[in-house]
């Protein structure tokens, strides 16, 4: 009839249309059920072997320094190496963030769960990275299904050995950047056409960088990946990703510039720094890695991982020019896998890197594990679309002629090929899950036995601990890495890692740390009286049975642990000053090995330093007259030291004869400010890297404090700044789009 509307209603949706838009993600949230009962281990209290008691005690102090009103971000680690800026030099972001819950649940039980839920939620960090760029349900479902299962050669890579307690949880701040380094790049890529967005990049690529370090360059590195190779004309994706690398360059300003500017102060790592762990392995070792499936499923015999990713490379390649999405994801992996080469490969061009010297270019190889991740996703249902096509196309061919009309399938048809081809996953996925299913009972069984060791030989050492605590005045030296202290344990965590899920000072090798004492740390000579001194050292716990390599007195025994004192030693000693010693921060352990080995801090001399930018001061004639006394003694005594160094507080009072320097066991930083008899007095750098206090004749009271860096309420102001200029940048996208 003329003039009449027609209705029109939307499709009926057809339950096998929900089934197809459910499924993906039902089946991530099996794989994140499976992993929270799998690792459901990683919740139990226990003591950890490696870095992650480092990181454990970050977090206490995060809790500790919150409760007490003081911002972590300014105050003195004591802990690892006599101490540091901890929270400024390393990432500490994810520390205040767990002692923020720890507030609520205790830091430990923050720490662990945040490694039991950040890991086993993972599946759906990348699930939804997958989306947001723009990727379809089944391969984002694939990728996320594939994320548990991975394990590299190195195994710090996104793998359950670098976050379980076998592992040591040794890359827990990168386990939280795992989840916004994906988020980074998706939205990065999403606003190159939709510039409301830009902020958003910004504030994930900002975010990152606080979060992990290495994860924040692979973060900025997509920025510029994603404009050279992105879709849409050159020069407006170039505008746009400039102002997302601005924006997020001002908003992790309040990390960025604090480092720059104190970072004189943080030590490299003398004894790995020409190692392949600093420079990288290399080309050559990482394209093998890569072709025989070490990156993604090392010792494992089929590679499930890194056929998919051949799928991937394979699909992205072939359809390079039409499907711009799969052309990044493939030129992340390459551009992430060039800059893991580093300078093992690069040589001086590493050189143009920002920071490079205090970076860890093996562990950009994750960059190449996420990008691959994607591409799996895609590569396995690009793969298993072909295998659908060529099936559909031989029926066809061998159907009667009558039958070849073209028509969708049954709708019947439709579950039953999902059910396929899920039993074809499962199927494709059993050898890794199997795998990880082992690790994952070993862990259990690891931290079973060590739950039970703790419990029994803890029992033992508590007395001892008791002790220290009640008595103070000093560090405690249960060993090195290197040497019989590495075997003695409790459970399976040696017993200076123990003191450390404590809180009790020891000196010990440890890392990740920043300190300036950490070169001269790994040349501790334990028999030598005058380390003892340097380090503050007062107690040894020691395995019953051996006696102390210096002179001191054995206070008790716990079954197989005894406690030696040294009563003369404390955080505080007296010396005199004989000449300097030239050193940076890459070199201060070699330069202070002559003395370390020697006796001059057993006679109470020792060296000043002259570090670059801060050359040592000439001695005083006053001075220069103390040099002539004899060797061997003190310059005066110490009657009484107070020492808080959790709060950066430490105060002597003593009685100089002669000139001298109150030495302070405690790693030199110039946030270190000291009074003497209430006027303020300068600090100066004494060998190896302690904090020493000129002083003349007579008595006095000398109080020193840790102040740390105090910009960062101005560098937040400046950093939501940047981003609000990207929110408005973004508003007006004609702005950031050429004239055609």
């Amino acid at each position: 009839m003329a003039g009449e509307v027609v209705a029109r209603t939307a499709p009926t949706r057809q339950p096998a249309d929900r089934v197809a838009e459910w499924a993906p993600l039902a089946c991530v949230a099996g794989i994140s059920a499976w992993n929270m009962w799998s690792l459901r281990a990683t919740v139990d209290a226990v003591a950890y072997a490696w870095d992650g008691s480092v990181h454990e005690q970050m977090v206490r102090y995060a809790t500790q320094s919150i409760e007490a009103g003081r911002l972590p971000l300014t105050g003195w680690f004591p802990y690892t190496d006599l101490g540091s800026a901890q929270f400024l030099h390393y990432q500490s972001l994810a520390a205040i963030l767990t002692g923020l819950a720890g507030t609520i649940v205790g830091p430990d039980a923050a720490y662990r769960w945040s490694l039991y839920l950040l890991f086993s939620l993972w599946p759906l960090a990348i699930y939804a990275s997958a989306r947001i760029f723009g990727i379809q349900r089944p391969a984002a479902a694939v990728a996320a299904l594939l994320s548990p299962f991975m394990t590299s050669f190195t195994g710090i890579g996104y793998e359950r050995g670098a976050y379980l307690w076998t592992g040591g949880a040794e890359v827990w701040t990168q386990l939280w950047a795992s989840w916004t380094l994906p988020f980074a790049w998706a939205v990065t890529w999403r606003a190159m056409t939709r510039c409301r967005l830009l902020w958003l990049a910004a504030a994930l690529v900002a975010l990152t960088t606080a979060l992990h370090f290495e994860s924040g360059y692979l973060a900025f590195l997509g920025v510029i990946v994603i404009a050279l190779v992105g879709q849409g004309r050159l020069f407006d994706r170039v505008r746009r990703a400039l102002v997302i690398f601005v924006a997020a360059l001002a908003a992790a300003a309040w990390v960025i510039m604090p480092l720059a500017l104190a970072s004189r102060w943080s030590a490299i790592n003398q004894v790995i720094a020409s190692t392949t762990y600093v420079r990288g392995y290399g080309a050559g070792q990482d394209l093998k890695w890569l072709f025989t499936g070490q990156i993604f499923d090392a010792r494992r015999h089929l590679p499930v991982v890194s056929l998919a990713v051949l799928f991937g490379v394979v699909v992205a390649i072939g359809h390079w020019r039409r499907r711009p999405l799969q052309r990044l994801l493939l030129a992340l992996m390459v551009a992430s896998l060039l800059l893991a080469f580093g300078p093992t490969t690069w040589g001086p061009l590493a050189n143009a890197v920002p920071a490079h010297a205090d970076m860890f270019f093996r562990r950009f190889m994750m960059g190449v594990q996420l990008a691959g991740l994607y591409l799996a996703g895609t590569g396995v249902v690009g793969c298993g679309k072909a295998v659908g096509r060529a099936w559909m196309a031989l029926r066809h061919r061998h159907a009667p002629c009558s039958a070849r009309a073209p028509s969708r399938a049954p709708a019947v048809l439709r579950p039953t090929a999902i059910l396929a081809a899920l039993a074809a996953g499962v199927g494709f996925f059993w050898p890794a899950e199997s795998a990880a299913g082992r690790y994952d009972r070993l862990d259990t069984a690891f931290v079973s036995a060590q739950r039970e060791a703790g419990s029994r030989q803890g029992a033992m050492i508590a007395p001892l601990v008791a002790y220290i605590r009640s008595h103070g005045g000093g560090r405690v030296y249960a060993g090195l890495s290197d040497n019989w202290g590495y075997h003695f344990r409790v459970g399976f965590v040696s017993v200076y890692r123990y003191l450390e899920s404590q809180d009790v000072d020891e000196a010990s090798y440890l890392v990740p740390t920043s300190s300036l004492m950490l070169g001269p740390q790994f040349y501790f000579d334990e028999h030598n009286p005058g380390d003892f001194t340097a380090f503050g050292i007062r107690y040894l716990i020691l395995p019953t049975g051996r006696t102390s390599p210096v002179p001191a007195r054995l206070v008790m025994v716990g079954g197989p642990y005894s406690l030696w004192e040294i009563p003369s030693n404390g955080y505080a000693d007296l010396i005199e000053v004989r000449g300097t010693l030239s050193a940076d921060r890459a070199d201060i352990g070699t330069r202070s090995l002559p003395l370390l080995r020697g006796q001059l801090l057993s006679h109470h001399e020792d060296r000043a330093v002259s570090w670059p930018g801060q050359p040592a001061r000439t001695l005083t004639p006053a001075q220069a007259r103390a040099a002539n006394a004899p060797a061997g003694t003190a310059p005066g005594t110490i009657k009484n030291v107070d020492a808080d160094l959790v709060r950066g507080h430490l105060a002597a009072q003593v009685s100089m004869w002669t000139t001298g320097f109150l030495l302070l066991s405690v790693a030199y930083d110039p946030g270190w400010h000291a009074r003497v008899d209430g006027r303020p007095a300068r600090t100066v750098m004494l060998a190896p890297a302690l904090v020493g206090v000129p002083l003349k004749t007579g008595r006095h009271l000398v109080v020193i404090t840790y102040s740390g860096f105090g910009w960062y309420p101005g560098l937040w102001v400046f950093g939501l700044a940047g981003l609000v200029g990207a929110f408005l940048i973004g508003r007006r996208p004609g702005r950031l789009a050429s004239r055609a």
